[in-house]
Formats: C-alpha cells, sequence, structure tokens
C-alpha cells in the first residue's frame, strides 16, 4: 500500500524524517561504519606512544583523527535538523569535545527510551483495543514513525515491518512474518570442544589454582627467613649500564625469508637452543599464555630470537625442562634480554618455570 507522508504528517515531522533519512543512507553513515572497524585494530595507550615514533604509523593515525573530526563536525551541524536544537561540534578543546560527544550520546539514549515507551504504549493499546485508535495516535504523532499493520502470525506479536522507500514523498510497504525464512537460521558456533583434553592433563601438569600468591620456591630465603632475595639484589644498576656507549647505529633484522626457524617440543632441542644462547650477549622473549581451562592460567609458547635465528618453544610439552636449561641464562646479567611490555611474562617464568629475568630492557617501558 503506498502511503502520502505529507498528508498524514504534519510538516516539521517530515523534515525531520528526510533528514534523519539522508543522515542515516548518506556516505556519513558508511564512513563511520568504516572507522568503527578500523578502531579496533589501533593499538591503545602505551603501544599507541611507541607506533606513534614511527611515520608509516603516525601518517595514517592522523588522517583517521582527522575524517573523526569532520564526522563529528557534520553530526553537529545537523543536529538542528535531527534533534530540534544546536549542538556545534567544540573546536580545539579536547576536554570540551569529550563533554560534547557525551551530551550527544545521552541524546541519543535518551531519544532511543522514549521511543521504546512509546512503541510499549502503543503494542499496549494495538492489543486491548485493536489498531483503529492505534492509527489515529499515529497520525498525530510527530516522532518521524508510521505504524503500519499486517496479519498476525501469533496472537499477541507485532508483524515484522520491512519498508522500500521509492522516493523522499512514496514508500512501498511490504509485511512479513518473523520465522526462519526472514530471519535465516543462527549460525552454531561451538565454545567448548569437551573432546580436547585440557593441557594438564594431556602434559601431566600439576597446577595450583589456589587464589593466592604463587611461591617462589626457586629463590634463596634471607638470613632471618622473613623474605625471599631476588638475584638481582646481588647487583648494582651500574653494573647494567655501559660507560662507552656513544652512537649506535641499529642493525636491521635480516628478512625472514632467510632467518632460520626451530621449533622446539624436544628435549635435545632445548638443550640445543640454551647452548646457542650461552654464545650471544642478547636475544629477545615473549610469551603466549591462557586460561581457558586453567584458573591461573598456563604459559603456552615460548619465543625466543637472536640475531640469526628464532626459536618457537612448546612449554606445555616441556614445562619441567623449561627452568632447568633456562634459568641460568636468563638470570645472567652479562646478557641482555629484550620483551616488549613484559610485566606479565615476568610473573609467568617465575611462576611457571622459576625464572628470574637479569638486565632486562623493555621496548615497551622505552616508549613511553
Amino acid at each position: 500500500m503506498d502511503t502520502d507522508p505529507s498528508q498524514s504528517q504534519p510538516q516539521s515531522t517530515k523534515h525531520k524524517a528526510e533528514a534523519l533519512q539522508r543522515f542515516t543512507s548518506g556516505p556519513l553513515s558508511s564512513s563511520l561504519s568504516k572507522l568503527s572497524g578500523s578502531s579496533r585494530g589501533i593499538p591503545s595507550d602505551k603501544d599507541f606512544h611507541f607506533y606513534y615514533n614511527f611515520a608509516e604509523f603516525k601518517s595514517p593515525a592522523k588522517e583517521i583523527s582527522d575524517d573523526a573530526q569532520l564526522m563529528l563536525r557534520a553530526i553537529g551541524s545537523s543536529s538542528a535538523q535531527l534533534w530540534g536544537k544546536e549542538m556545534e561540534f567544540p573546536q580545539g578543546d579536547l576536554d570540551d569535545a569529550y563533554d560534547w560527544l557525551v551530551s550527544a550520546n545521552d541524546e541519543v539514549f535518551e531519544r532511543f527510551d522514549v521511543s521504546v515507551d512509546d512503541f510499549r504504549r502503543a503494542r499496549k493499546e494495538e492489543e486491548e483495543g485493536g489498531p483503529s485508535g492505534m492509527a489515529a495516535n499515529a497520525e498525530d504523532s510527530e516522532s518521524g514513525f508510521q505504524l503500519v499493520y499486517g496479519k498476525h502470525k501469533k496472537k499477541g506479536l507485532l508483524s515484522q515491518v520491512v519498508v522500500e522507500e521509492k522516493d523522499r514523498v512514496e514508500s512501498s510497504v511490504k509485511v512479513a512474518s518473523r520465522d526462519k525464512k526472514t530471519m535465516g537460521g543462527k549460525p552454531k558456533v561451538p565454545f567448548h570442544v569437551p573432546s580436547i583434553p585440557r593441557p594438564q592433563d594431556k602434559f601431566k601438569i600439576v597446577v595450583n589454582n589456589s587464589n593466592q600468591p604463587f611461591d617462589h620456591v626457586w629463590l634463596q630465603r634471607s638470613e632471618d627467613g622473613s623474605r625471599f632475595i631476588h638475584p638481582l639484589e646481588k647487583f648494582s644498576i651500574l653494573d647494567f649500564v655501559d660507560p662507552n656507549v656513544g652512537h649506535v647505529e641499529p642493525v636491521k633484522p635480516p628478512p625472514i625469508e632467510s632467518t632460520p626457524f626451530k621449533l622446539v617440543e624436544e628435549v635435545m632441542d632445548l638443550k640445543e637452543l640454551a647452548a646457542k644462547l650461552r654464545g650471544v650477549t642478547e636475544f629477545a622473549v615473549d610469551l603466549e599464555h591462557n586460561h581457558y581451562r586453567s584458573f591461573q592460567g598456563l604459559t603456552c609458547l615460548m619465543q625466543i630470537s637472536t640475531r640469526t635465528e628464532d626459536f618457537v618453544v612448546d612449554t606445555l610439552k616441556l614445562r619441567i625442562h623449561i627452568g632447568p636449561y633456562l634459568r641460568e641464562l636468563f638470570k645472567d646479567p652479562a646478557k641482555k634480554k629484550v620483551m616488549h611490555g613484559a610485566d606479565r611474562d615476568i610473573i609467568w617464568l617465575q611462576r611457571d618455570f622459576g625464572i628470574y629475568v637479569c638486565n632486562l630492557f623493555d621496548t615497551g617501558q622505552v616508549s613511553i
């Protein structure tokens, strides 16, 4: 059935509906959607400041920031048509911009609440008195919405209405029932696969899941036995400062294609890795941790790189061997360990392997 909004709605309602239609269907809407999707891939906090030092990251980040401000200003300039009051986007001050964004967000949710209340009231009146009384109320409403009635598949349920716009004045309305044909089947994705054994069961790992700090069983205690002594206490901070450091040219890593890679999942491979680490003065480390099937979690992977080789260690399979083979290497102050954002990694090394790090260079801390 074709309807003429100019005959059934006041002029102000028509203008609001047209403004809302242009706002939601124009290029601004698609741009906002793209911006929202891309923002999830942008690093935050410390990582953002680190990457912002590089032109490859800084340039597109600034471009996205400029685009976002243009979109917010466009929303502010359309506020009079959409909401009936001026809400211009402030210029310059970030605090004012944040307050404006909060106010705009509150405005949207407030109007949404009003629309939900109107819908509930309309549905209640329809169930009690039928659609005749509702049609009259819809004609007098300035909400920009028009109620369309169709056959109900089930008593007490509103049919789904799909509106296809022909032009600004006329619209074609189709009524469809809410069933599997129109809505599609809901995909079933298993979150938990019980057939996959827990790693602590498969690799005979003893896990302490008590909600208590772990014991530093590999550390010596003080003479009075009141505390543990970290290996770092035996050194001065000057032991890690090179007084002869001058201008150092960065050394580019070799291409990935020409860098040897080794998956370490046997004790002999771990022994070979330890021998190679004894021959270098620096190596990079990163850990992967998972607590999906354990309250305290498990370190499931260790990545180690020297200047010439890459290693990935299966720390689930080799859990009881990691400490004996690598503990002294991590404790050696003559070897620099390079990590990024090592706050949690340090805890996992201590808890799972009894490894304590001396001479750590944290690129995450340096970038702040």
